[in-house]
Protein backbone atom coordinates (compact mmCIF):
# COMPACT_ATOMS: atom_id res chain seq x y z
CA UNK A 1 0.00 0.00 0.00
CA UNK A 2 1.43 3.32 -1.09
CA UNK A 3 1.52 6.09 1.49
CA UNK A 4 2.71 9.67 1.17
CA UNK A 5 2.79 11.57 4.46
CA UNK A 6 3.42 15.29 4.44
CA UNK A 7 4.68 17.31 7.39
CA UNK A 8 6.13 20.72 8.14
CA UNK A 9 3.21 22.99 7.44
CA UNK A 10 2.14 25.75 9.79
CA UNK A 11 1.66 29.45 10.32
CA UNK A 12 4.44 31.83 9.33
CA UNK A 13 4.75 35.56 8.77
CA UNK A 14 5.37 36.96 5.33
CA UNK A 15 9.06 36.78 4.48
CA UNK A 16 9.55 33.72 6.63
CA UNK A 17 10.50 30.16 5.73
CA UNK A 18 9.12 26.67 6.07
CA UNK A 19 10.39 23.26 5.05
CA UNK A 20 7.89 20.65 4.00
CA UNK A 21 8.69 16.95 4.01
CA UNK A 22 6.95 14.04 2.36
CA UNK A 23 7.82 10.53 3.48
CA UNK A 24 6.91 7.81 1.01
CA UNK A 25 6.38 4.11 1.54
CA UNK A 26 5.13 1.19 -0.51
CA UNK A 27 6.62 2.27 -3.83
CA UNK A 28 10.00 2.19 -5.61
CA UNK A 29 10.72 5.78 -4.66
CA UNK A 30 13.80 6.32 -6.80
CA UNK A 31 11.88 5.50 -9.98
CA UNK A 32 9.15 8.06 -9.36
CA UNK A 33 9.02 11.75 -10.10
CA UNK A 34 8.10 13.48 -6.87
CA UNK A 35 6.28 16.76 -6.75
CA UNK A 36 4.41 19.31 -4.72
CA UNK A 37 1.06 20.82 -5.61
CA UNK A 38 -1.05 23.29 -3.67
CA UNK A 39 -4.66 24.29 -3.40
CA UNK A 40 -5.73 27.64 -2.02
CA UNK A 41 -9.28 28.18 -0.71
CA UNK A 42 -11.71 28.37 -3.60
CA UNK A 43 -8.98 27.60 -6.12
CA UNK A 44 -8.04 24.58 -8.18
CA UNK A 45 -5.03 22.49 -7.25
CA UNK A 46 -1.93 23.79 -9.00
CA UNK A 47 1.56 22.53 -9.71
CA UNK A 48 4.36 23.96 -7.56
CA UNK A 49 7.51 21.92 -8.13
CA UNK A 50 8.75 18.52 -9.27
CA UNK A 51 11.95 16.53 -9.12
CA UNK A 52 12.36 13.71 -11.61
CA UNK A 53 13.96 10.40 -10.76
CA UNK A 54 17.17 11.62 -12.40
CA UNK A 55 17.22 14.71 -10.19
CA UNK A 56 16.14 17.42 -12.61
CA UNK A 57 13.80 19.97 -11.11
CA UNK A 58 10.94 22.12 -12.35
CA UNK A 59 9.05 25.00 -10.75
CA UNK A 60 6.04 27.08 -11.45
CA UNK A 61 7.06 30.65 -12.23
CA UNK A 62 5.60 32.16 -9.07
CA UNK A 63 7.96 30.22 -6.79
CA UNK A 64 11.18 30.26 -8.82
CA UNK A 65 14.03 31.66 -6.76
CA UNK A 66 12.11 31.20 -3.51
CA UNK A 67 11.31 27.49 -3.29
CA UNK A 68 13.68 24.54 -3.65
CA UNK A 69 12.62 20.94 -4.11
CA UNK A 70 14.99 18.12 -3.23
CA UNK A 71 14.85 14.40 -2.65
CA UNK A 72 16.66 11.82 -0.57
CA UNK A 73 16.19 8.45 -2.22
CA UNK A 74 17.74 6.58 0.71
CA UNK A 75 15.15 8.07 3.06
CA UNK A 76 12.36 7.95 0.48
CA UNK A 77 11.61 11.56 1.28
CA UNK A 78 11.06 14.66 -0.80
CA UNK A 79 11.42 18.16 0.61
CA UNK A 80 10.19 21.61 -0.30
CA UNK A 81 12.20 24.46 1.17
CA UNK A 82 10.09 27.60 1.00
CA UNK A 83 11.73 30.96 1.59
CA UNK A 84 10.48 34.54 1.30
CA UNK A 85 6.95 33.32 1.78
CA UNK A 86 4.07 35.52 0.68
CA UNK A 87 0.43 35.56 1.77
CA UNK A 88 -0.49 34.25 -1.69
CA UNK A 89 1.48 31.08 -0.89
CA UNK A 90 -1.21 30.18 1.64
CA UNK A 91 -2.66 26.82 0.66
CA UNK A 92 -2.84 23.15 1.43
CA UNK A 93 0.31 21.59 -0.01
CA UNK A 94 0.08 18.08 -1.41
CA UNK A 95 2.84 15.62 -2.15
CA UNK A 96 2.59 13.72 -5.43
CA UNK A 97 4.37 10.63 -6.75
CA UNK A 98 4.19 10.17 -10.50
CA UNK A 99 5.49 7.57 -12.90
CA UNK A 100 4.68 7.99 -16.57
CA UNK A 101 5.10 4.30 -17.30
CA UNK A 102 1.78 2.82 -16.32
CA UNK A 103 0.28 6.23 -15.56
CA UNK A 104 0.81 5.86 -11.81
CA UNK A 105 -0.13 8.78 -9.57
CA UNK A 106 -0.32 8.90 -5.80
CA UNK A 107 -1.24 11.74 -3.45
CA UNK A 108 -0.72 12.59 0.18
CA UNK A 109 -3.44 14.09 2.35
CA UNK A 110 -1.84 17.52 2.44
CA UNK A 111 -0.37 19.92 4.95
CA UNK A 112 -1.64 23.45 5.52
CA UNK A 113 0.65 26.43 5.05
CA UNK A 114 -0.65 29.79 6.20
CA UNK A 115 1.33 32.96 5.54
CA UNK A 116 0.18 36.02 7.45
CA UNK A 117 0.78 39.55 6.20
Amino acid sequence: QVQLVESGGGLVQAGGSLRLSCAASGLPFSSYAMGWFRQAPGQEREFVARTRSGGSTFYTDSVKGRFTISRDNAKKTVYLQMNSLKPEDTAVYYCNAHRAAGGMDYWGKGTLVTVSS
